[in-house]
């Protein structure tokens, strides 16, 4: 009973221990922000903060009319491109899992290897592509650059979710008058909805945290979405405003925190079930 109970502890222990590790840098970057700038720059540092204020959330709200700028863009491309995500690996994961045609496994197997290569390797020949069809430094071209970054993993994952489904349901409901598009919507895609949620969320997570596609494609400041704005505008190059900073962190970190509380049981089912069928 005694050898159980140190078990006990040593495993609560450790797991205490490294949620604690994983929690801190949230602690840190919220009690900063709390913090006016001068003892955010003290040493050593204070973990609690000696004199709370307001006033970097006060500026924020009333000074920085940029910042709203950027986040307001953020909302708007991710989610756009979280819709047309979920649309487009809808329509071809279904044709994939119940298509079977000459260039089937190929197609599975280019989208597995596309994920192997680094955004980085990719990024002169979509800036020239992007040129070449008069879509740098819009809000369409980030959008596209950004489906297109997200529709290999996403496909795969709907491919997995379609294949969950018995063939049977489908073949019944022909046999009684449905056509295909009807036995997808009506049918199909209810049984699908926890793929549909992983796919929404990752494609907005994904989106919303992006920053070299938006530091590629887009130059002109009113289109900057948030991790490239606030880059831009509010690191300077001798010193930082780190209560200021951090309080945006929080700011731009809330929306994620909420989609990800709420949803976090589809998201988890949905990646888990891509990573282990098809």
């Amino acid at each position: 009973m005694k050898k159980n109970f140190l078990g006990s502890l040593l495993k609560y222990g450790t797991l205490t221990l490294i949620l604690l590790f994983l929690l801190f840098p949230l602690y840190w970057v919220t009690i900063t922000s709390f913090k006016s700038n001068m003892e955010a720059y003290k040493f050593p540092p204070t973990f609690i903060p000696e004199a709370p204020t307001l006033s970097s959330y006060i500026n924020l709200f009333t000074k920085n009319n940029a910042f709203f700028v950027y986040y307001k863009n953020n909302f708007i491309v991710s989610g756009f491109v979280a819709f047309l995500t979920t649309v487009v690996a809808i329509f071809s994961g279904y044709a994939l899992s119940r298509f079977r045609f000459k260039w089937n496994s190929w197609i599975l197997a280019i989208l597995l290897a596309s994920q192997m290569f680094p955004v980085v390797s990719r990024m002169i020949s979509l800036y020239d592509l992007m040129g070449d069809i008069g879509l740098i430094n819009t809000m369409p071209g980030l959008i596209l650059a950004l489906l297109a970054d997200m529709l290999p993993f996403t496909v795969m994952l709907m491919t997995s979710f379609f294949q969950s489904v018995p063939v049977a349901i489908e073949e019944a409901a022909y046999i009684d008058g449905a056509s295909r598009l009807q036995i997808l919507y009506r049918i199909v895609t209810p049984l699908v909805k926890p793929g549909m949620v992983a796919v929404v969320l990752y494609s907005f997570l994904m989106t919303w945290d992006d920053y070299l596609h938006a530091a590629t494609l887009i130059q002109n400041d009113s289109l900057r979405t948030l991790s490239v704005g606030v880059a831009l505008r509010y690191l300077g190059e001798l010193s930082y405003d780190w209560s200021l900073i951090n309080t945006i962190s929080i700011i731009g970190t809330i929306p994620m925190i909420l989609l990800f509380f709420f949803f976090q049981k589809y998201m988890i089912k949905g990646l888990v079930a891509g990573a282990v069928k098809g």
